[in-house]
Order: structure tokens, then C-alpha cells, then sequence
């Protein structure tokens, strides 16, 4: 992997885009927007904006930050080596809680009524989780891919016009996002994260697990 680093043209750049990509699109963000492209997006935008608000505030908190302040207690405590989780057996600990955390994410849409198919993303969520730590314990998998292509997936849901679910055309959107996943995908490589193989294991597991979760619950 570092000689596909060497052989790129601008390689410092394309290093630096990678791991800007990696930031903004981490797992941990996933929820949050998925959150909020369901309550901005779909026919729930005509909810009062407080109240959205204070709903993508509590699932920001829940799904980001509990699991940042988290990772950074693992690593104080010398659990963990790299608060960044290369290590595939450093990460067996923050799966079980990132599935502690969707879950509770779960149960909080419920109670505040969302509607079945929203709450079901975050079912989706803990299921690629829990996913992903099994497979975790053999082999290492995108944890990244798995969180984007799950957004992808809820976005080609709201827009299936079948469901009736978008507030407007969200074609454009949705076809960003999955040029967003191929860009993601390629940094997880190019910085070695992840080989072809994990970052395809990824993204089937975050397809999977959101579309099976909005059949049997939405």
C-alpha cells in the first residue's frame, strides 16, 4: 500500500484528502446524518425545526459522542493503543458499545413515535454492528463502509417513490452520497486501512443490515 502511496501523483494531497474523507465520513457521524436527511428530507420536515433539532441533537450525542468519550476512556486506561482502532483486536470492545449505543438510539426514536421505517435505521445500524464484531474477531472489516453505504441505502429508501416518503426530489443528493461511498472506499485503501476485500465486506454488511432492518420493522 505504501508503494501505491509513492507511485500517486501529488501522493501528500491525495494522503491529506483521504484522511479529511475518513473524518468527516466516520461511522460515528453516520447516524447523525442519517438522522438528519430523514428530518430535513422527508415528508417528517414538516415537523416544528425545535423539535428536529432536538432530536438530531440526541442522537448526536447518543451514536457520536458517548462512543467518542468512550474510545478516549479505553485509551487512557491503556485498553486500547490507538484511539483510531487500527488494530483489529482492539476493536471488539468498541463494537459491543457502538451496538449498546444504536440500540439506545433505537429506543429513543420509538419513544418519541418516529415512525417504524426511521427508527428501523438505527436497528439497521446495530445489526451491521454486531456484524461487524463478529467478523471482527477473524477477520477486519470497514466499519467505515459499512456506516456510508447504510446512509446510501436509507437514502434510496426515502426516494423509492413507492414508499412516498421524500419531501422533494432527492435524486441529486442521493447520487452524491454514492459517489461519496467510491471516495470513501479508495481512502480507506489508500491511507491502509482496509484492502478491497474489507471495504467490499463493509459496504455489503451496511446494505444488508439497513435494507433487511426497514423490511421486517418499516
Amino acid at each position: 500500500m505504501s508503494q501505491l502511496k509513492n507511485s500517486l501523483p501529488g501522493s501528500r494531497i491525495v494522503e491529506y484528502g483521504a484522511h479529511f474523507f475518513s473524518a468527516v465520513l466516520s461511522p460515528m457521524l453516520m447516524p447523525t446524518y442519517g438522522v438528519f436527511l430523514v428530518l430535513w428530507c422527508s415528508f417528517l420536515n414538516a415537523n416544528p425545526v425545535g423539535d428536529r433539532v432536538a432530536a438530531l441533537m440526541v442522537v448526536f450525542g447518543i451514536t457520536c459522542i458517548l462512543p467518542i468519550v468512550f474510545i478516549a476512556l479505553l485509551h487512557n486506561f491503556k485498553v486500547i493503543k490507538d484511539k483510531r482502532l487500527d488494530e483489529r483486536a482492539e476493536r471488539s470492545i468498541p463494537y459491543v458499545f457502538a451496538i449498546l449505543c444504536y440500540v439506545a438510539a433505537f429506543f429513543y426514536l420509538d419513544h418519541i413515535h418516529a415512525p417504524q421505517w426511521f427508527s428501523a435505521f438505527m436497528a439497521g445500524g446495530a445489526l451491521a454492528c454486531a456484524v461487524s464484531f463478529v467478523v471482527n474477531l477473524k477477520w477486519k472489516i470497514s466499519a467505515h463502509m459499512a456506516g456510508m453505504v447504510g446512509v446510501v441505502t436509507l437514502l434510496f429508501e426515502l426516494h423509492n417513490p413507492t414508499n412516498r416518503l421524500e419531501a422533494f426530489d432527492l435524486s441529486w443528493i442521493l447520487w452524491i452520497s454514492v459517489l461519496l461511498a467510491g471516495v470513501l472506499g479508495s481512502s480507506r485503501m489508500v491511507l491502509g486501512r482496509h484492502t478491497l476485500g474489507q471495504v467490499l465486506a463493509g459496504a455489503a454488511n451496511g446494505v444488508v443490515c439497513v435494507k433487511l432492518a426497514m423490511m421486517m420493522l418499516g
